[in-house]
């Protein structure tokens, strides 16, 4: 991909396009982890603001979590993806929920319970109530502010408490992988709650099990659901759309082709739906790690050729219409590593 547009003569009409304010959320690794496996490779979760006509990027947080909340050695201290709710970002560490008030980032709200492990996701509710993907227990919770346990369900199906043992600090475990089904984001239909399911290739109704959405293009991450559609990332370089009601899927959009085949997108993962076309998605570049002879398509992209190009982490803008990428922000400058979720500013999340 070329560095953004600038001086380009739509540079102006490209930028039009993007939110003034951009708040995106994530990560900065240890220096040289580059092989350490992923439990202990991230030292803070970061958040910044990218501001696209100013062409500025500024760090709002950088949080290191607290040892009490944390496994003893080198801990992977990360934020993953977030929802921004009213004037309120809602994200998680691995074994945490904060709660921050825009535009100013006091913290306003905390919740950390011995349940917690690789935390992927937070969703604030219209009850007032949290979702939480709690990947490392293949769970999905729903918790009061106050860390009261309200309803959890297993990714899998069947009893919850099968997985999580009461009498173990699952804060304290670097990782319980590997994971049955690695739930990643949850969204809501109505009053029914949503989930994807890495494993799986797929989001599942926790409410209501007949209903499935199977996603083929690759292992999913974000479910946003924008209007009346469903748009999914895959970490391989798709996003996916389904209509909220039927849960058919009605396109999927390659973004690889935007790229020459000696170029490697990242691991995709972070999305905000700006139209039908066009989205702003997150990129974090590829990096080698314990579990990659899995994921064939990365092994490929991580291949034996030397001459083969990593992207760094940032976020771009793809238009579907046009099959290009327009404009993007390079994040690595900033001091973030991994990205997890896109929001702009001033707009909840959908």
């Amino acid at each position: 991909m070329r560095q953004g547009i600038r001086g380009h003569p739509l540079r102006g009409v490209v930028i039009a396009m993007i939110p003034t304010s951009l708040y995106v959320v994530g990560g900065q690794q240890r220096p040289g982890a580059h092989y350490t496996q992923e439990w202990h490779r991230h030292q803070k979760g970061v958040i910044v603001r990218v501001d696209p006509h100013a062409g500025t990027v500024e760090t709002c947080v950088e949080y290191l979590s607290p040892p009490e909340v944390c496994a003893p050695d080198d801990p992977a201290i990360l934020f993953k993806a977030g929802t921004l709710w009213r004037d309120r970002l809602y994200v998680c560490t691995q074994t945490e929920i904060l709660v921050y008030r825009l535009p100013s980032f006091e913290r306003v709200g905390y919740v950390s319970l011995p349940s917690f492990n690789d935390v992927h996701h937070v969703r604030p509710t219209a009850e007032g109530t949290m979702l939480i993907a709690n990947t490392g227990l293949d769970m999905v919770m729903e918790i009061a502010h106050d860390g009261r346990m309200l309803r959890q369900w297993h990714a899998l199906g069947g009893d919850p408490s099968v997985r999580a043992s009461r009498s173990t600090d699952y804060r304290k475990l670097p990782t319980t992988k590997p994971h049955l089904s690695h739930p990643n984001y949850v969204f809501q239909l109505g009053l029914d709650v949503w989930v994807t399911r890495f494993e799986q290739q797929d989001a599942i109704c926790l409410t209501d099990r007949t209903r499935r959405i199977a996603i083929a293009a690759g292992k999913p991450h974000d479910g946003i659901v924008h209007g009346s559609r469903i748009y999914f990332t895959t970490v391989n370089g798709h996003v996916v759309v389904a209509e909220a009601g039927t849960g058919h899927v009605v396109r999927t959009i390659n973004l690889n082709v935007a790229l020459p085949r000696s170029i490697s997108l990242g691991w995709c993962r972070g999305l905000l739906v700006l139209d039908e076309h066009r989205f702003l998605v997150a990129f974090s570049r590829l990096r080698p790690t314990k579990f990659i002879q899995n994921i064939q398509w990365a092994q490929y992209q991580l291949g034996i050729r030397k001459d083969r190009g990593h992207m760094p982490t940032r976020i771009a803008l793809f238009d579907e219409d046009k099959g290009m990428f327009l404009w993007e922000q390079n994040l690595e400058e900033a001091g973030m590593s991994v990205v997890f979720s896109i929001h702009s500013g001033g707009e909840p999340d959908g």
